[in-house]
């Protein structure tokens, strides 16, 4: 891989780049954000050589990875708490590839004094790739 194959285009309309997310998710990055209407949150990436898997699409666990950052940032946002992952859920409904921006968008359904739930996509040129669900442990800002 040279330095070429991580150039990113102009993000999506309304996009900003991400900071702040830990280790993790910068590593895998980078990421992008747009606040939608709400609760929901919209979340974006520009699949990237690295992103691929062996037969040159976004690899399903750069995918689950994604949405589990899309469904806990929706839950914080709505609950105003850390959101832990419980479960989460996904069904794989088609395919992106490198060089594509995979947008997801999520909300929280409701949520309980300890735990919530939340609901999402992740989609492609307006094609639905990846439906997703989570529950999560809320957890204080203070830990």
């Amino acid at each position: 891989m040279t330095d070429e194959d991580d150039v990113i285009p102009e993000a999506p309309e309304g996009f900003v780049r991400s900071n702040g997310r830990g280790a993790f998710s910068t590593r895998n990055g980078p990421y992008f954000h747009r606040l939608g209407e709400g609760r929901s949150v919209e979340q974006a990436f520009f699949a990237l050589p690295r992103h691929t898997n062996g037969i040159g699409i976004v690899h399903g666990g750069m995918l689950s990875a994604f949405a589990d950052g899309l469904l806990a940032g929706a839950v914080g946002r709505g609950s105003g708490k850390i959101a832990v992952t419980i479960h989460l859920s996904l069904d794989y409904l088609h395919m992106a590839r490198k060089g594509d921006w995979v947008i997801g968008e999520a909300a929280m359904s409701r949520a309980t004094r300890d735990v919530a739930f939340a609901d999402g996509r992740l989609h492609v040129r307006g094609v639905d790739i990846v439906r997703c669900s989570g529950v999560f442990k809320l957890m204080d800002r203070s830990i």
